[in-house]
């Protein structure tokens, strides 16, 4: 880790891949602020950290896009400053296209796309008067390519790599970085929470996500993406290898994930 990063703020961090941050950073003596909707579990995600202390938890919900600039001010004020904001928080789907309600694609909009433009667009003049600042996103393989069943939450992710590359553009002279991470299947609970097509959640875990990569190697492999500062990355299963093969045939990949029964 970097001896001149201080202070880390993760969203969607009561939970999953967040969490494991959470832990990891607490362990190289970071501060850390906490943010998600859930307050307690939050605190026991603090509580589970070797250096609590370091700690402080700010809670709010994502699509409050009104408080978003006093949420900022006030994330600012916990320690002074903050130099790597991770921007974790989001949602899935598990829903066919014909059976989606137009109000699921939009609440997948707003957490997975619109939440994450309104924090960074706050924090930026904060990062430009400090005289720079980390921006690391958490997308997904479906940010690259898309597959049945994702359609709302793989044009999310899209959506985040036009924005962020651009900001990439903009800022990479006021010593701005961005990193956007694409993880495949990791072990979370994320499918449980996916929304079907009705907005109700999934309620069971897939079994493509049981099998997948664990949060705790996930994690270290996202902290060494942002310390090396790296552009982007993926990691995963077979399912990676879509990011690869989509640059090479995007009619091939089509067919391999048309019949690969993913769920």
């Amino acid at each position: 880790m970097n001896k001149k990063t201080k202070v880390v703020w993760i969203t969607g961090a009561s939970s999953g891949i967040g969490a494991e941050l959470a832990r990891q950073y607490s362990n190289l003596g970071v501060k850390l602020i906490l943010s998600s909707r859930r307050a307690e579990l939050l605190g026991q995600v603090k509580s589970n950290c070797c250096y609590p202390e370091n700690i402080k938890i700010l809670p709010f919900d994502l699509i409050d896009f009104k408080s978003v600039s006093e949420l900022v001010k006030s994330a600012y004020e916990l320690f002074g400053t903050i130099d790597i904001l991770i921007n974790n928080a989001g949602i899935s789907q598990r829903s066919l296209i014909i059976n989606t309600d137009f109000e699921v694609y939009k609440r997948l909009i707003e957490i997975n796309y619109l939440g994450q433009v309104a924090i960074s667009n706050a924090i930026l003049p904060y990062f430009i008067k400090q005289g720079g600042g980390s921006f690391a996103i958490i997308s997904s393989v479906m940010g690259k390519y898309s597959s049945p069943y994702r359609s709302g939450y793989a044009a999310a992710k899209h959506a985040l790599h036009g924005f962020f590359d651009t900001l990439r553009m903009e800022h990479q002279n006021d010593n701005i970085f961005v990193t956007i991470i694409c993880p495949g299947f990791v072990n979370t609970s994320i499918s449980k929470n996916s929304l079907t097509g009705d907005g109700t959640p999934l309620g069971k875990y897939d079994r493509a996500n049981a099998r997948g990569l664990s949060v705790e190697l996930s994690a270290k492999k996202i902290i060494s993406a942002i310390h090396k500062k790296k552009w982007e990355i993926s990691f995963g299963g077979k399912e990676r290898m879509g990011v690869y093969l989509k640059r090479l045939s995007n009619k091939l990949l089509h067919y391999i994930v048309k019949k690969s029964n993913v769920r």
